[in-house]
């Protein structure tokens, strides 16, 4: 008996500039920051488990600089309703995984509900 399912999700990949967008006709999914999340939560849980010690740890094993492994922990800061908003699409057009490398996380999920609502505003 085969207990596997599959699931097709009718996707068009398209660049916007180096951004990487999944279309599915009502929302675009930046694929590079979905898979950035991903990693960051990914390498949370194996920090959170012991399987790693640290960040560095993570990194050696990755093969990743250290900076690189640190500044993408920071988006398990994020407020849930934002993520949220991303897995449906919805992020800010603007925001980039870059952005993230380069700019400091509040923990405040208020104020990351703020920032958030300035990218759109800057459209």
């Amino acid at each position: 008996m085969n207990d596997r399912l599959e699931t097709f999700v009718p996707l068009v990949f398209r660049r916007r500039g180096v951004q990487r967008l999944a279309v599915d006709g009502r929302s675009a999914h930046d694929t590079t920051l979905i898979e950035g999340l991903a990693r960051a939560f990914y390498w949370q849980h194996l920090l959170d488990t012991g399987v790693m010690r640290s960040g560095s740890a993570i990194a050696r094993a990755e093969k990743l600089h250290q900076s690189v492994v640190n500044e993408l922990l920071r988006l398990t800061l994020l407020a849930p309703d934002i993520i949220e908003l991303w897995m449906a699409g919805r992020q800010p057009r603007r925001l980039t995984l870059m952005w993230f490398q380069r700019n400091r996380l509040t923990p405040d999920w208020q104020a990351q509900r703020n920032l958030m609502a300035s990218f759109e505003e800057d459209v």
